[in-house]
């Protein structure tokens, strides 16, 4: 790093940019497990008649409560929920990468300002890391 000219006006219109589509992202993210829980439930099950509604469960229960149930789930709902559980890493990943690039342009921007060109090399090499814990070590002040 020779030397750094940042505008924080700038950075700020980027991030509201970021935070405008990170809100979208979530949006579409929640709209698709609203789609997918609906296409589970429409799918219906491959147990006929009335124990296709609810399936027992084994357990203590307390005195006056009904019995143990879950729903019972069909071939394609399990195959949805398969689904999810592996692409629920890359799900994660993408809120975290987010997370770490805002986070890292707002604290290097502030110790920039500040004139702490270390601190704000260390938040830029933090958010290339995804080092969350060092972001907020460094916003912080530690």
């Amino acid at each position: 790093m020779t030397a750094w000219d940042i505008t924080p006006q700038g950075v700020q219109g980027q991030l509201r940019l970021v935070g405008g589509h990170a809100g979208e992202l979530a949006k579409a993210q929640d709209a698709m497990l609203a789609a997918l829980e609906k296409a589970a439930r429409a799918a219906g099950t491959a147990v006929p008649g009335t124990m296709a509604r609810e399936t027992p469960l084994q357990g203590p229960v307390a005195p006056g409560q009904p019995h143990l149930t879950a729903p019972t789930l069909g071939p394609v709902a399990a195959a949805l929920g398969e689904y999810l559980r592996g692409r629920q890493p890359q799900l994660a990943a993408m809120a975290e990468r987010i997370e770490a690039a805002v986070l890292g342009a707002v604290t290097a921007t502030n110790e920039y300002v500040e004139g702490d060109l270390d601190n704000a090399k260390r938040a830029q090499d933090a958010a290339r890391a995804l080092r969350l814990d060092v972001l907020k070590d460094i916003g912080e002040g530690r």
